[in-house]
């Protein structure tokens, strides 16, 4: 095996596990994701197929591809973490703000529309970080590993 090919299978390899831990937690442990958890999971997908691909064709360029799938999952794990230590708001789908000026027929409709499942709300974290945050740092290291297989 070739350094190339040691690199991508680290790289692809590593978004599949971290996937499919995100799935252990979802259906094993009972921990339903929230919208930006599930959006952290895409470009893991991305990064496994460029993967595959990468490795059938050979493809240096696709390596560079899959680097930038990574750092898409760490940018938004990065997002959620501030979302979850209220850093910055998120999206109004899956987050909570005050009531404010709202009428009680408006403050009613966000209640009954809101997510079952808030992106500000940590459900899980171990040594004060959240799945989001690992998440974000794991896939930060699959990138370097991607980088490495592009330039191998």
């Amino acid at each position: 095996m070739t350094k190339f090919s040691a690199h991508i299978v680290v790289a692809a390899g590593g978004s599949l596990v971290l996937l499919l831990g995100a799935f252990f937690f979802q259906h094993v442990v009972g921990l339903a994701p929230c919208k930006l958890c599930i959006w952290q999971r895409w470009p893991h997908v991305v990064a496994i197929l460029i993967g595959v691909a990468a490795l059938a064709l050979g493809s240096r360029a696709l390596a560079w591809l899959g680097a930038l799938a990574a750092l898409a999952t760490t940018s938004v794990g990065l997002y959620h973490t501030g979302v979850e230590k209220a850093w910055w708001e998120g999206p109004s789908t899956c987050t909570s703000s005050g009531a404010g000026n709202m009428s009680a027929d408006d403050f009613f409709d966000k209640v009954i529309n809101a997510p079952l499942i808030r992106c500000d709300e940590i459900a899980w974290q171990m040594l004060g970080l959240s799945m989001a945050s690992y998440n974000a740092i794991f896939a930060a290291v699959l990138a370097l590993f991607w980088v490495r297989a592009a330039r191998s």
